[in-house]
């Protein structure tokens, strides 16, 4: 049988049950492999309910740095019954199977054409530990060690993860090793180890970190200068908010009295949520609340109100799979139209793309500015796959002399200039309002203003020619919104091409990947990748000078496509939807495939 020679570029898949305290294991394995210095990018796919059913941990390995996902498995850890057939049958032809050997293989799951690795995991751990949860979550520490001798990992940096994982508890570290070291010496002892699948330490990470985005984000909250968070759970968003708290504790604690300069309220559901994120915007703090898909469409009545009011609040809308319940524990972008249009009425709203946690971090402060300096609502797209996933990730670094743009607000004494203050008069006709916050000045600028029609003093009005001046200063403060978003990023083929590929948030590196792809093919698109809606001049000159452009998206219904035909009025014979929406993330050779066979390039 032919086996696959390959050197720090694989794809491997554990295969397990939910509730097994797999994930601790499988995340260790991910780490030591990034502290071998090789790039590594981990998935975990997970099921909604508590425990019980198949999970499943995707770990690529790549030298040359891919990030984004391929749909190929060189070697799957299947240890869950309930799966193990199908599990079996995504390894690819010379791929392998390690199993649990501690009950024979059923003859109906075996292929001629894959090569099978038995260890008798549980097995091994009856023998060595008493108790049944115990043997449950040493099994999974088996593996790893076994994993550890037919891969070459090294055992030295295996030891220091598990002694700093278990630093408080140092009674936990020798069973946790000798686990470890059942495992690999029963490989070593059954096995040509490593395989012809196997790692080699790199220098490929530099000062690079691992981290989930979800984190990242909360940390860009902290440093953006939020102090207010309010918040319902729902997966996958609620780590946002726990990341936020427990980053809180530490840096926004008063030090000479020990009170926290913070709060954070879970509150009874989303509507209640937003509407404490608005009360506190209003009252002159940074709020922002976190949420998915289905939160969103809940809290769209406030949304309205913090729209036409024009109060700064920041969503970070961690996306997910819908409608309604849909896939909750998988990944999509379906949100793009939802978010932009949120609520009833005529509404834009404001849209930031991040790729990665390094983006998270810096687009999270960067939507409590855009917030604050335009009076509205400010989105950012997240999703389940950057969100909850690590990913290597630049550092996150903070400039300490950065001054945070707290818009048009006026002083007391700034008041006391003014003779006769509109709450909603464009003063510098760039459709920005100046606003005060309460308790600024005595008797003057104080005042909450319904969602109803105003005019530019705030005084309710049912005049239609007053209502259409209002939202035409909305649109024009639109205008302005596009000179502040951040820009695309965009790269030019060797030649100049009249055929581009247009992608945004976690598309990114599937998309990158697949550009090589297409090169070897002798095909070169021109690229841009979108950070912001709205589209700056730059999307749209972009847009104008390609003949053809590929929109790739994860989503049903070419939704960032239908966006940019909407806003730009782009002729839709123009863009070409690359689409995925079966939850997983988006692999780069599903990009470089479609795009063949939309150009009828042989696959």
């Amino acid at each position: 049988m032919y086996k696959h020679s390959q050197v720090n570029d694989f794809v491997i898949r554990f295969a397990n049950i939910n509730g097994t305290g797999s994930a601790s294991a499988n995340g260790m394995f991910a780490k030591a492999i990034f502290r071998m210095g090789i790039p590594v990018t981990p998935k975990n796919i997970f099921p909604s309910n508590i425990q019980g059913l198949p999970t499943w941990y995707e770990v690529r390995i790549s030298e040359k740095g891919y990030l984004g996902r391929v749909s190929i498995v060189d070697i799957v850890l299947a240890v869950n019954p309930q799966s193990l057939k199908k599990d079996i049958q995504t390894v690819r032809s010379g791929g392998y199977v390690v199993y649990d050997s501690s009950k024979k293989l059923h003859e109906e799951f075996l292929r001629d054409d894959v090569n099978f690795i038995g260890i008798p995991m549980m097995k091994l751990s009856m023998e060595h530990y008493e108790a049944p949860r115990i043997q449950q979550l040493f099994k999974n520490i088996i593996y790893v060690g076994a994993l550890a001798a037919l891969l070459d990992i090294e055992m030295e940096v295996l030891h220091q993860i598990i002694e700093e994982k278990f630093g408080r508890k140092p009674k936990l570290i020798p069973p946790n090793v000798k686990a470890l070291e059942i495992g690999y010496n029963y490989a070593q002892e059954h096995y040509n180890c490593p395989l012809p699948i196997r790692l080699e330490r790199r220098n490929e990470i530099g000062n690079k970190i691992l981290i989930d985005g979800n984190t990242a984000t909360a940390l860009g909250a902290i440093y953006g200068g939020a102090s207010v968070m309010a918040w319902y759970p729902i997966t996958p968003s609620t780590s946002v908010a726990k990341a936020f708290e427990d980053y809180a504790k530490k840096l926004r604690i008063d030090p000479e009295t020990g009170k926290a300069k913070y709060a954070s309220v879970q509150a009874e559901d989303e509507l209640a949520a937003i509407g404490m994120v608005i009360g506190a915007s209003w009252n002159g703090a940074r709020a922002f609340t976190s949420t998915s898909g289905a939160g969103i469409s809940l809290m769209n009545e406030f949304i309205g109100l913090a729209y036409f009011a024009e109060i700064p609040v920041v969503l970070v809308n961690v996306q997910r799979g819908g409608p309604s319940t849909g896939m909750p524990t998988r990944t999509q972008q379906a949100d793009v139209l939802s978010s932009a249009y949120a609520s009833h009425g005529d509404t834009k709203h404001v849209l930031l793309f991040p790729s990665t946690p390094n983006e998270c971090f810096k687009m999270m402060a960067k939507a409590l500015d855009l917030a604050s300096r335009l009076q509205t609502v400010v989105f950012l797209m997240s999703d389940l796959d950057l969100g909850m996933n690590e990913h290597i990730s630049e550092p996150l670094e903070w400039d300490e002399s950065t001054q945070y743009d707290m818009g048009k607000v006026l002083s007391a004494e700034e008041l006391e200039e003014v003779a006769n203050f509109g709450r909603y008069n464009d003063v510098d006709g760039d459709g920005v309002c100046y606003r005060t916050i309460p308790g600024t000045h005595p008797t003057k600028g104080s005042f909450f203003t319904r969602g109803t029609s105003k005019d530019e003093f705030a005084k309710y009005s049912e005049s239609g020619e007053v209502y259409v001046r209002n939202v035409n200063r909305l649109l024009k403060k639109w205008e302005t919104s596009k000179t502040l978003v951040p820009k695309p990023e965009i790269s030019k083929s060797t030649q100049g091409s009249s055929m581009g590929i247009l992608f945004f948030g976690t598309t990114y590196f599937a998309a990158m990947e697949a550009m090589d792809m297409l090169k070897a093919s002798a095909i070169e698109l021109d690229t841009i990748r979108i950070k912001a809606f709205p589209f700056t001049k730059e999307v749209e000159d972009f847009i104008e000078n390609h003949d053809t452009i590929f929109v790739v998206e994860q989503n049903r219904d070419a939704q960032m496509r239908s966006l940019i035909i909407n806003e730009l009025d782009t002729t839709p014979s123009k863009l070409v939807s690359v689409l995925n929406y079966d939850g997983s993330p988006i692999a780069a050779n599903v990009i470089s495939d479609k795009i063949k066979n939309a150009l009828r390039v042989e696959v």
